[in-house]
């Protein structure tokens, strides 16, 4: 099976997903936000949040839509105000992931992220949620992806 892997990092927790997801075989797939958020990290995270509370769908700079050739769709998102974050939202409403596998890897400050994993597995009650604690500063919480595939 073929994996593709699409994530947004916004402080590099993602990026190190993403580098694990190649050593796992995966093809990777970063999104970028059109306008990026506020350089000052509070107001980022103040906008990011409040913004992810709304279900926000945030402008995506040149996001390839495309699954073809892929059986399995891995997508990647910080946890934002209990939420996955905007980018992520307009990637899941763009994307067609009928007939996918799917599955999501979190990273979040807190680590459980209970209210994102909740609203993911109502929406997509099949797909697999890993959850990782800042994999930036905690390296072995990769290896909870080693079981993902």
């Amino acid at each position: 099976m073929k994996t593709l892997f699409i994530y947004y990092s916004f402080t590099g927790n993602g990026d190190i997903v993403a580098e694990k997801m190649v050593e796992l075989g995966a093809d990777v797939r970063k999104v970028a936000l059109e306008k990026p958020l506020p350089r000052s990290f509070f107001w980022s995270v103040m906008t990011g949040g409040f913004l992810a509370g709304l279900g926000y769908k945030a402008p995506l700079r040149g996001f390839d839509p495309s699954l073809d050739g892929y059986d399995r769709v891995v997508i990647g998102s910080p946890v934002w105000n209990g939420r996955i974050s905007c980018p992520i939202n307009t990637v899941l409403a763009t994307l067609d992931l009928t007939g996918k596998e799917v599955a999501f890897v979190l990273y979040a400050g807190g680590g459980a992220a209970p209210k994102a994993v909740s609203r993911l597995s109502k929406s997509h009650p099949s797909a697999p949620v890993v959850v990782l604690k800042e994999p930036k500063k905690y390296a072995d919480e990769l290896e909870k992806l080693d079981g993902l595939f």
